[in-house]
């Protein structure tokens, strides 16, 4: 039999170089600050690429540095909430940039101190504190994002998350059963122009943004691999947002996808299809009380300009005509299916009430003869195995980021040249979903 060809060693090689300088797992809940008041600076500041690259930004931030994207605000439905924006951001010579926040799908906004701008009240300068009230008046995931020249402004990074939390209480998206998960992701998506922050970091605030071309494409401020690293990692002071979820087989991922730019990113999820349940805080239903009966399932979220999605993704494995535990017949294994144990109690799902197997495929061989090691490049990932929660054997020195055997799936732009870092494969808009064993502690 003929051997496959490996395209460019070069490229395989630096890849998983890059994988291995990243830590193995980030954090199962949104990083974010809550509260009901909170006090932002927007300042001028940098963020790094994974190529290398250093560019300077703008961004909101609670602490002596800006931050990119902004805090992400966590609320309950019903709170009021102050916000305090004060600008740091110098010109050239004297003075400041004026900047402010505007609060789309927020009701009863108002705002008060600072001078009058287009779009509401700006900051304009380090003694010149605006002051924004709003009521969280349903749940959902909502954008905020600079009212000021924000052609230029948002693309700065002035914008960034909040996430209202409904009055049925932690562990659902809305107030409705069918909206329950056991982890939750942001997903916030930008893209850069290299461009316009060079002539900004210049002192050039008139740079035009017409003939724009994005180079650099981010999920939650990073790009790959460094979407894959912890929450505050050192090496990225002013990018503190991880983007890697995990869950276990049957669980429910709320993914909370906003587009924060002005390019369309199609966001797609390897290993199933995600549910997407509401857009910019509106539950997808036929009417009230009727919970999310319009919710339709896709492959791919077509993350538009300026909205917010929420969608449930879940992997169980079903269906894959193959164990996907490595169990084989006569090894005295056994999937116990007694209970269904998502949808309610009633006659039996399809899957073991403990580890979630799928019952159909117990003991079914793997389909395929793995090759020799010795025709394998071993991704810093691969557990050795390709069962969920099995280990095995390793070359001296691959390996390691996969501590407790978990199945990895890649999560992605699906226009192909957003996962690049300035025409630099891999990189750009693409994070990994673990799925782990059950069992496997998740933060």
């Amino acid at each position: 039999m003929e051997k496959k060809r490996t395209q460019a060693p070069w490229l395989v090689s630096v890849t998983l170089m890059m994988l291995m300088l990243v830590t193995p797992f980030g954090h199962a809940a949104i990083d974010g600050i809550s509260g009901t008041h909170f006090t932002l600076t927007a300042r001028q500041d940098f963020i790094t690429t994974a190529d290398g690259n250093s560019l300077t930004i703008w961004g909101y931030g609670n602490g002596a540095r800006a931050q990119y994207p902004g805090p992400t605000f966590i609320v309950n439905e019903g709170d009021t909430v102050t916000v305090e924006l004060t600008s740091a951001i110098a010109k050239a010579g004297t003075g400041h940039v004026p900047v402010s926040i505007v609060f789309p799908g927020m009701e009863g906004v108002t705002a008060s101190g600072g001078a009058e701008g287009l779009l509401t009240r700006e900051s304009t300068g380090p003694e010149d504190t605006v002051t924004y009230t709003f009521t969280a008046n349903r749940p959902g995931t909502f954008l905020y994002h600079s009212g000021t020249q924000p052609e230029l402004q948002v693309e700065m990074g002035l914008a960034g998350a909040i996430v209202v939390r409904p009055r049925l209480g932690a562990g659902y998206a809305y107030n409705d059963a069918s909206t329950r998960f056991d982890h939750e992701y942001l997903f916030l998506l930008t893209e850069m122009d290299e461009r316009i922050h060079r002539a900004v970091a210049t002192g050039n605030l008139g740079v035009d943004t017409r003939d724009y071309f994005s180079v650099y494409w981010f999920i939650n401020g990073r790009t790959a691999p460094d979407t894959v690293s912890d929450a505050g990692v050192p090496w990225l002071p002013t990018q503190p947002y991880n983007s890697l979820p995990r869950t276990r087989p049957g669980e429910t991922v709320l993914m909370r996808v906003v587009a924060a730019g002005r390019e369309m990113h199609p966001f797609h999820t390897h290993g199933n299809n995600a549910l997407i349940i509401a857009r910019d805080g509106r539950p997808l239903s036929s009417s009230p009380g009727s919970g999310t009966d319009l919710a339709y399932s896709d492959y791919t979220i077509a993350a538009v300009p300026g909205q917010t999605y929420d969608a449930l993704f879940s992997w169980t494995g079903k269906g894959l005509g193959w164990d996907v535990y490595g169990h084989a017949t006569g090894d005295g294994s056994q999937c116990v299916d007694t209970v269904n144990n998502r949808t309610g109690a009633g006659s039996p799902d399809g899957f073991d009430d403990t580890t979630w197997e799928y019952c159909a495929d117990h003991a079914k061989p793997f389909p395929v003869v793995l090759p020799e090691y010795q025709d394998l490049v071993f991704g810093a990932w691969y557990s050795g195995s390709p069962f969920l929660g099995a280990m095995g054997n390793l070359p001296p020195g691959e390996g390691g980021l996969n501590l407790y055997g978990g199945l990895f799936y890649m999560w992605h732009s699906h226009t192909e040249k957003e996962l690049t870092n300035f025409d630099i494969f891999p990189g750009g808009m693409m994070t990994m979903l673990i799925v782990e064993p059950p069992g496997t502690p998740i933060p």
